[in-house]
Parts: structure tokens; C-alpha cells; sequence
């Protein structure tokens, strides 16, 4: 598997603290499945601001451990990127980092107030030739509110990554629930940990991958964790399946009249 979405380089966010803790982590993924890594670490103007060049040299160096030490483990570049109408300066800037230097950009937005340049910075990625992903769609309050902002997203061009720990209940019911639904609708299309600390996600990913198989199939994980992640990193298009439209409670149908 690839794990889409990490915090494992040393001291660069608010993930590993250091070299022994992201060896630790790197240790926990193989164990738990994954070969591959991208490293995803907070790009947030003002507050993480470590440069593509410097984690870029991180990733090299560790791999080159990795090797070494026979880890079967491969780690790839990202950001994971806070929403800023600055983003494209900020990527050929060689500031924040697309995914392994290809289109793809994972962003991130503030976990309780939908940011009112979303779609602004959306359609300027786009227009620059970018495929912007979200991360963790389920997490966000306004969304658990209304998953159809999602819906809308997608049908704009935005892709979704999932965290493996919404599903099990890690952040709560809420989450829980929503990342269920946005599933379901087939409106997530890549699985990541979003790992910070050892003995944490890794150790769970065993109970989220038998939870999962309760709600999709073997083959659909597959393509969520290794056939669509896969693409990316080879700078590929990926099949985006239409997602499907909510069913109405009558609770809305209710309140749709009022």
C-alpha cells in the first residue's frame, strides 16, 4: 500500500520530533503494510515554512538510510498545504511542494470555517495546470454540516483523500459518520494516515482495513491505497467515478418546505 498522507520528517512540523521518531514511524508503516510513503508535511505561511529544497535533501538522505538498513519502504515528497491565494507562487517558488513534482497539489483548509477563497484558489490551481486534492474532507465541521459542498468540489475538479482513522472512530463519532457517507458516495479517492506520532494510526491500520471491507470491496481499497496513489506519483490521470447524489430524509424534505 501507500500511505497518501504523513507527518514522518524530523522537526520540520508538528509530526515526527526526530530522526529516531520517524525511523520508529517508518518501521510501523512496513509492518503494517505500506512500501511506499509520501511525506506530506504542513506548509502554512507564518508558521511552517521549511522549503521544498530542505525536505527534499530529508527525503533523499532518509532513503538512502532506509536502504542501507533494508526497510523495504521507498518515501516521496509532498506538502500538505494550507489554503492561501498565494498557492501557485508558492509551488514555483520551490517553497511548498506538489507530490512527487507532479500535478498534484494536497491542500488543507481551517477545521471550522469554510474559507470564502476556496473556489478563487481552486480555479487558479486549475488554471495552472494543477489537480488540487483535499485532505480529509470528513474533518471539517462545515462539511459535516453539508457534505454536499464536496459533491460540488469534485464536480469542480477537486480530488479527496480520506484519513484511515476517520473510519474507526480516531477523531470521533462525527467523523466518523461523515467519512462513511462521503465513501459511499464515491467521493473519496485516496487513503492516508496523516501519521504525527509513533504507536499511534499504524498500529490501527489492521482494524480500519477490516472496518473498510464492511462498506466497500477489496478492489475499491485497492484502488484507494494503491492503484490510484500509484498514478499520482507517475503524474497519470486517475478514473474519477461520479459521485453519488445524497437520498433526502424526510427531515430535509421537511425543512426544504419551511
Amino acid at each position: 500500500m501507500i500511505d497518501f498522507h504523513t507527518h514522518i520528517l524530523p522537526n520540520i512540523d508538528d509530526g515526527s520530533k526526530n530522526i529516531e521518531e520517524t525511523f520508529s514511524l517508518i518501521k510501523e508503516a512496513e509492518k503494517a503494510g505500506f512500501d511506499k510513503i509520501i511525506s506530506t508535511s504542513h506548509y502554512f505561511e507564518g508558521f511552517y515554512e521549511s522549503s521544498h529544497i530542505d525536505r527534499e535533501a530529508w527525503i533523499e538522505a532518509l532513503n538512502t538510510k532506509i536502504s542501507e538498513q533494508n526497510i523495504n519502504v521507498k518515501l516521496y515528497l509532498g506538502s500538505e498545504i494550507y489554503i492561501s491565494d498565494n498557492i501557485v507562487n508558492l509551488l514555483e517558488s520551490n517553497k511548498a511542494s506538489s507530490i512527487n513534482k507532479t500535478r498534484y497539489v494536497l491542500f488543507e483548509m481551517p477545521l471550522n470555517a469554510k474559507p470564502l477563497n476556496l473556489y478563487d484558489m481552486i480555479f487558479e490551481l486549475i488554471r495552472h495546470k494543477y489537480i488540487p486534492i483535499l485532505a480529509h474532507p470528513e474533518r471539517y465541521t462545515f462539511v459535516q454540516k453539508d457534505t454536499e459542498l464536496i459533491y460540488d468540489l469534485i464536480q469542480n475538479g477537486v480530488l479527496m483523500q480520506s484519513n484511515f482513522g476517520s473510519f474507526i472512530g480516531f477523531y470521533g463519532t462525527e467523523i466518523q459518520k461523515t467519512a462513511k457517507e462521503l465513501l459511499q458516495r464515491n467521493m473519496i479517492h485516496f487513503l492516508g494516515s496523516d501519521v504525527h506520532r509513533q504507536n499511534t494510526l499504524y498500529q490501527k491500520i489492521p482494524e480500519t482495513l477490516k472496518t473498510l471491507k464492511k462498506y466497500i470491496s477489496s478492489e475499491k481499497i485497492e484502488e484507494l491505497t494503491e492503484t490510484n496513489p500509484s498514478l499520482v506519483l507517475e503524474n497519470k490521470e486517475i478514473e474519477i467515478y461520479e459521485p453519488k447524489i445524497r437520498k433526502k430524509s424526510i427531515f430535509d424534505i421537511f425543512n426544504s418546505k419551511t
